[in-house]
């Protein structure tokens, strides 16, 4: 049964509509080209390990990251940390003061100061053959020191060569020089005049280096080097850039199970900068926290000292009164005192003076509040209370006073944003004066109250005379001074003992440290993996790209399922120069092929089985058709059956020159009428092989295949030949060959290997399908035999192929996957 050929069966119009079609990607000859092509992923796996191998070693530059631990006491109310509801109210939750403290470690205000104190816009490196590496400030023998006053060019790199003694030859770039320089004072930029490169120099430590861009000078570092360093590079970024670069590698997370405990992360590409830059930060932090706790005990130890000054002078003046009286009326004896009265009116007169002190205080803390100037906010001990509830109302106001600034530069202020802000301070409003009010209240009430019992006292002295009366008022008001003063000094005395025994509330657990921690990144397995994997990729994207792209026939399965038109045989390569294979090579693999062609056609023929006239054609030229006609037509011929090869390729004869036959006369001489029958009949040297070659080419070679004439040539030579083979024209270029399909009794349709594009062979699939070509058959040309043995199908071509049956076989050498496979076998196989 010839391959693909069906039995009579009804074919839909779904059905009619694929065939032809092929698809448009081929999985099983995209793994077989893979597999072809596998020196190139060979290749591409070593250069991707040899480039990685240099990346991870000459230009990875590895990041560190150093932590530190604190933890923040919340045993201390501030007007300068944020309460409970305005976290709440802006959706922070759990450690408030934590919170806060991260904002800071965050600001742009707090790294800003750092890069200020500790030149952190200078950078240092050491470059090798190939690598830079990034130092610590700590690591370089000499640390560079700028003018500030003194315009710098920042981003330009500055090499420093050690040299004799206490000397460095300093190096700039060849070009690149900057006319816009950096301030350092302004933090902003200015242009100079143009200027030539500053010359290199050899300078000493502490000498100064200057020229139009630059001006500096070195100073030697306080710890020896670890390691001596051939090269030192600084350069000079501007403060804004530094803090940025600062910000975004610093990291700080809350413990999971102590949330007053804080873990800062620095990441770099040095770990001493890293270490060194989380203590200093920290230790920063905590001057600036202790600094924020002292301010409002400042402020009232400052306000205490001005009320103590007041009252001295009133103390002072009324202590002059009082000895005068004494002096001068005598009065520093009364008889008959009522000691009593004059006791519980001193004592109550104390408790009012201290009371109006404490008023005043708390004007000065309503002041402060209502002025918005919290940076002169004092301690409510000053006003005798300590209040957590007003404190964290003050601390919110604050914050909401903040916020709402903040909002000003991004909202309008009638939007619902600042609605809302709005609405905010005026509830924080609400509760602090709420608070304060109650103490205005009950001062107001005691005071009122001192006032009865000090009326009702002093009742029991109007019995005494005017003069003695004068001498008790001056000594009650010296009495109230003194008490004023004394309380006011106790107030006092409270707030600097408060302020000397003041510590940060911040305690470092766990420093920064450099304990040789490896690196945290690059991920080198990971760019290793990615380096080998990208090139890797290459050839398989070459090959995927080329798999869509490629439109020629490669898989004889892949044909037979698109066109479902019978495979009579697959023919191998042809290693000759001329066509005649089956004559040169009879032995071949080739020649065997074509046999099983001729073995094959006679199940295309009608009814009684016989195929006298057989037409080859193909969609193109080049695809082998006259070399398979030519070849058929020898099988044939070879076989004892009388055959007769037609060159009716009138367009493009070639037939005679295999055939060493001379062209003078050939079909197109007959079909004109010019000579006869057995003029274009030419013997060959198979004595049952006629050809009958095209002859000159004529200039209508349709019309003659069409002709009247042609046809009654065809019957003719089915009257002495058994086999006539018909190398006919291409039918993907004229239609001729359609018009010979009707006299022939089989049609042979050469589709080359890698050659035919699939496009071609929709049109004779449909015409086959429809019923306009009946016994139509496939030839598979010119099949690669490096395939190896049952590529695509194996029909008709390949089998024994290897074993000595034929004569490549003397040649054959198996393929190395096969070799491979038989190799491990054979392992498997032993007993």
């Amino acid at each position: 049964m010839i391959p693909g050929k069906n039995a009579t069966v009804e074919k839909n119009d779904s059905q009619k509509e694929k065939y032809g079609s092929f698809s448009l990607f081929d999985i099983e000859h995209f793994l077989r080209r893979v597999l072809k092509n596998w020196y190139w992923f060979v290749l591409m796996l070593f250069i991707g390990y040899v480039l990685s191998w240099v990346y991870s070693k000459y230009y990875a530059q590895n990041i560190y990251a150093s932590d530190l631990s604190l933890s923040i006491s919340n045993n201390t109310s501030s007007y300068f940390t944020p309460s409970q509801s305005i976290n709440f109210i802006w959706g922070q939750g759990g450690n408030q003061d934590g919170v806060y403290l991260k904002k800071m470690l965050l600001s742009r205000t707090h790294n800003e100061f750092l890069v200020k104190e500790l030149d952190l816009f200078v950078n240092y490196s050491t470059k090798g053959v190939i690598k830079s590496t990034y130092l610590d400030k700590d690591d370089s023998p000499v640390y560079l020191q700028i003018d500030k006053t003194h315009p710098q060019q920042v981003n330009y790199p500055i090499t420093l060569i050690p040299k004799s003694g206490n000397t460095y030859e300093v190096i700039l770039p060849d070009e690149g020089q900057s006319t816009n320089l950096y301030n350092y004072q302004s933090e902003g930029f200015t242009n100079i005049s143009p200027y030539e490169r500053p010359t290199n120099k050899i300078i000493k430590i502490g000498e100064w280096y200057t020229s139009p861009n630059l001006k500096f000078r070195l100073l030697p570092s306080h710890l020896a080097p670890k390691i001596k360093l051939n090269n030192i590079i600084v350069s000079l970024n501007t403060v804004n850039q530094s803090v940025n670069d600062i910000i975004s590698t610093i990291g700080v997370e809350f413990d999971k199970e102590i949330s007053t405990i804080m873990i800062i992360t620095k990441k770099g590409y040095n770990l001493n900068s890293t270490v060194n830059f989380l203590n200093r930060s920290v230790s920063q932090l905590q001057k600036k926290r202790l600094a924020d706790k002292m301010l409002v005990d400042k402020n009232t130890d400052i306000y205490l000292q001005d009320n103590l000054t007041t009252v001295r002078k009133k103390l002072d003046s009324s202590a002059n009164v009082l000895n005068y009286m004494k002096t001068t009326e005598k009065l520093y004896d009364i008889k008959d005192r009522d000691e009593k009265s004059l006791t519980r009116i001193k004592d109550l007169e104390a408790k009012k003076a201290d009371l109006e002190s404490k008023l005043t205080s708390l004007n000065q803390i309503k002041n402060s509040l209502e002025s918005q100037n919290f940076d002169k906010m004092i301690n409510t001990t000053a006003a005798g209370f300590q209040d957590g509830m007003f404190t964290a109302s003050v601390s919110e106001l604050r914050a909401l006073y903040l916020k709402r600034r903040e909002m000003a530069l991004i909202y309008k202020p009638g939007s619902e944003p600042m609605l809302e802000i709005n609405r905010l301070i005026d509830e924080a409003k609400t509760g602090s004066s709420g608070a304060l009010r109650n103490y205005y209240t009950g001062y107001y009430t005691e005071i009122n109250k001192i006032n009865q019992q000090v009326a009702d006292a002093n009742a029991d002295l109007s019995s005494y005379p005017e003069k003695q009366r004068k001498y008790l008022d001056a000594e009650r008001g010296y009495n109230m001074i003194e008490a004023t003063y004394n309380s006011l000094l106790g107030r006092q005395n409270e707030t600097q003992m408060r302020m000397a025994a003041n510590q940060s509330d911040i305690s470092v657990i766990d420093p920064a440290k450099n304990v040789g921690q490896g690196p945290i990144g690059p991920n080198v397995k990971a760019a290793k993996a990615g380096i080998i994997g990208g090139l890797l990729v290459l050839p398989l994207l070459f090959i995927l790209v080329g798999e869509f792209l490629d439109s020629k026939i490669r898989n004889i399965k892949e044909l037979l399922n698109a066109t479902r038109i019978p495979l009579l045989g697959v023919i191998g390569n042809n290693s000759n120069e001329n066509m005649l294979t089956v004559l040169d090579q009879p032995k071949s693999s080739v020649s065997e092929a074509f046999r099983g062609i001729r073995a094959n056609v006679r199940f295309l023929s009608g009814e009684n089985g016989s195929s006298k006239v057989i037409l080859v054609t193909s969609s193109i030229g080049g695809e082998g058709k006259t070399y398979v006609s030519i070849n058929l037509a020898s099988v044939l011929g070879l076989s004892d059956k009388k055959t007769i090869l037609l060159g009716m390729d009138l367009r493009k004869p070639k037939i005679f020159g295999d055939f060493k036959i001379d062209n003078k006369y050939g079909i197109s001489n007959y079909l004109t009428g010019e000579v006869g029958i057995d003029q274009v009949i030419n013997k060959t040297r198979i004595p049952n092989l006629d050809v009958a070659t095209s002859g000159p080419i004529p200039p209508n070679p349709s019309e003659l295949l069409m002709s009247e004439r042609n046809v009654k040539f065809i019957e003719d030579l089915k009257e002495r030949y058994d086999f006539i083979i018909i190398d006919s024209p291409p039918v993907g270029l004229v239609a001729d060959s359609y018009e010979l399909m009707k006299y022939s009794d089989a049609n042979l349709y050469v589709v080359r290997h890698e050659y035919t594009e699939k496009y071609m062979l929709k049109m004779i699939t449909e015409k086959y399908h429809n019923g306009e070509i009946e016994h139509l058959g496939l030839v598979y040309n010119d099949y690669n035999t490096k395939q190896g043995y049952g590529y695509g199908y194996g029909y008709g071509y390949g089998y024994g192929y290897g074993y000595g049956y034929f004569d490549e076989d003397k040649n054959y050498k198996e393929p190395l996957l096969i070799r491979i496979r038989n190799k491990v076998q054979s392992i498997f196989n032993k007993k």
